[in-house]
């Protein structure tokens, strides 16, 4: 148990109060729907925790039989459990966002307006009779972007945040992976939702809810806009204390949004947290229920149990493989100060060109003298002999495609923790390509390290994607070690010209044991690992299409390492 536990809430045997469908007005005039799960501690005042989305408050989720926190009536999907807090002096207030579960209204997800409505629904919480007048949001995924939406706003009430594996960027996080449209989680996510109110009990109270164009209207907003920038947090007017709490296997979907949030919120106050595994295990287990609860007890009750004194970086060191066997860490700052930011070159190797089974290039430290390159196809056929133009739905539908690169064995345990650049030079036969990044751990015996992904699925090291055609970069907002995309025009290719990208690559920790091999996939579609989160293959990968990396001379490739040595060196 963490350091200064003993300090914090204890559980109390208060009486719970459930108050159900309570109404809450909007400066608009309109309603929320929320149910409030409070202690009854007579003239006692509680700090209340809240979230606001489309889940619908009133379903309950039964968990997995391994989860730390048992089924109970109260229990709802990726938010605080009030049988665990309640009785640790804190309300549980949850909110139907407006067009979903019992708010009527026009449904928009994820909207300026759903921050707004958040904004009135806090302080309206706050100036509740037993409420002490201080609030914090809670909960993963959807309830996490939301906290970075309404803090922008900062409500007077809000004191403390914990966006605990949370999106924040809509564009670059979410939907346009690199400037390729995400379709693959999107999809399933807006019709998964729209059949739990359309065909669900809800549309028995609620017929119109989730009404919205959601699949559309994204998919329309194809280059970065105010329309994203409305939905998106806005790092100048995060000012609340935040503990922003990410997971390595969020690479696509969250995971980018907690490490810009600690790099660049306005927040004098600010912890970073970064676990493995699953998407809710580390939620709702004790020692991630710990952190909130000691997060909370300081910025909403004045309880000091040390842990602002602690490094504001808490990392988990992954070791390959070994999810329960991995610890935590504590560092100063992110990236960490000690980082030797190392250049891994492509070398391709003309023998294996074309060699089945083989991998193309090497990653080396020297910089190859002379400049090579080597084509693929930009649509692979699938196994049918066929070129497909939408997105492999499984794994292995067609052959390995694109180009790989591999360290020699590795002479020693070498850590890679932070963010990553894969600088390409490329050309097409096409007006445009699709970089697909993939970084994988590879044993002895030749096979994948996997880790434990967020859905309980195997899942590489890291990934990262580009569009050629958003190769433009923002001069003022992109670092070293993290290129930061404009998307604001279309650099279209002409066929053949070379030009130079900076893929970014999600930040990851990997301690790559001795003998194991670090392997670079370079591909023109989803490779291993891809999981929900897969994406549109456009149209110009059709008709024979190739694209062609070059690496070498005046071409240099590489791949830039976070290598961490140890503290002590």
């Amino acid at each position: 148990m963490p350091s200064g536990s003993a300090n914090v809430s204890q559980p109390r045997d208060y009486k719970l109060i459930v108050e159900k469908d309570v109404a809450i007005p909007m400066r608009d005039g309109a309603i929320l729907y929320a149910d409030i799960l409070r202690p009854d501690g007579g003239a006692e005042r509680f700090p209340a925790i809240m979230n606001i989305g489309p889940y619908q408050k009133d379903r309950v989720w039964i968990p997995p039989e391994d989860l730390e926190e048992k089924p109970n009536p109260h229990l709802g999907w990726e938010n605080a459990n009030p049988m665990w807090w309640c009785p640790r002096g804190y309300a549980c207030v949850r909110v139907d966002a407006r067009g979903s579960g019992k708010s009527p209204g026009q449904s928009d997800p994820s909207s300026y307006q759903e921050a707004v409505d958040f904004y009135d629904a806090i302080e309206w919480v706050a100036k509740l009779p037993w409420c002490s007048g201080n609030i914090g949001t809670l909960g993963v995924s959807y309830h996490a972007n939301c906290q970075w939406r309404v803090a922008n706003l900062q409500p007077p009430s809000l004191k403390a945040i914990i966006p605990w594996e949370g999106r924040a960027d809509l564009y670059r996080d979410q939907t346009f992976h690199g400037g390729i449209f995400a379709m693959g989680f999107l999809h399933t996510w807006i019709a998964t939702n729209m059949a739990h109110h359309l065909i669900g009990r809800p549309r028995t109270y609620n017929p119109n809810a989730f009404n919205n164009n959601m699949l559309w209207q994204w998919a329309s907003n194809s280059l970065d806009s105010e329309f994203w920038r409305m939905r998106s947090a806005r790092w100048e007017r995060v000012t609340v204390p935040l503990y922003s709490v990410g997971n390595w296997t969020g690479m696509g979907l969250h995971l980018r949004g907690n490490t810009e949030g600690f790099m660049l919120a306005a927040s004098k106050h600010k912890k970073l947290r970064i676990h493995s595994g699953t998407h809710f295990h580390p939620f709702h287990s004790e020692e991630g229920r710990m952190d909130q609860l000691r997060f909370f007890d300081y910025w909403l009750k004045g309880v000091d149990a040390g842990i602002m004194d602690e490094p504001p970086v808490k990392l988990m060191i992954r070791t390959g493989g070994d999810l329960k066997n991995y610890k935590f860490r504590f560092e100063n700052e992110w990236p960490l100060a000690r980082t030797k930011w190392t250049k891994m070159y492509l070398k391709l190797n003309a023998e294996r060109l074309n060699v089945t089974g083989a991998v193309e290039g090497e990653l080396v430290s020297t910089p190859p003298q002379k400049t090579a390159q080597i084509t693929y196809p930009a649509s692979p056929p699938t196994r049918a002999g066929v070129a497909f133009s939408g997105p492999a739905l499984t794994i292995g539908q067609y052959g390995r495609a694109g180009v790989s690169f591999e360290t020699p064995p590795l002479p020693e345990d070498t850590e890679v923790t932070g963010p990553m650049v894969l600088v390409l030079w490329v050309s097409s036969s096409s007006e445009d390509m699709d970089i697909f990044a993939t970084i994988r751990n590879i044993g002895p015996d030749g096979k994948d390290v996997w880790e434990v992904g967020q859905h309980g699925d195997e899942v590489p090291v890291a990934k990262g994607w580009l569009r050629a055609s958003h190769r433009k970069l923002d001069p003022e907002r992109s670092l070293p070690y993290r290129p930061y995309h404009a998307h604001n025009e279309r650099l279209w290719l002409k066929p053949d010209d070379i030009v130079e990208c900076h893929v970014e690559i999600w930040p990851t920790c990997m301690v790559f044991r001795k003998g194991h091999r670090i392997r670079l996939d370079v591909q023109p579609r989803d490779g291993v690992g891809a999981s929900a989160y897969r994406h549109y293959h456009a149209d110009y990968n059709m008709g024979g299409q190739n694209n062609t990396i070059y690496a070498g001379g005046d071409k240099l490739s590489y791949l830039l390492l976070p290598v961490i040595p140890p503290k002590s060196s």
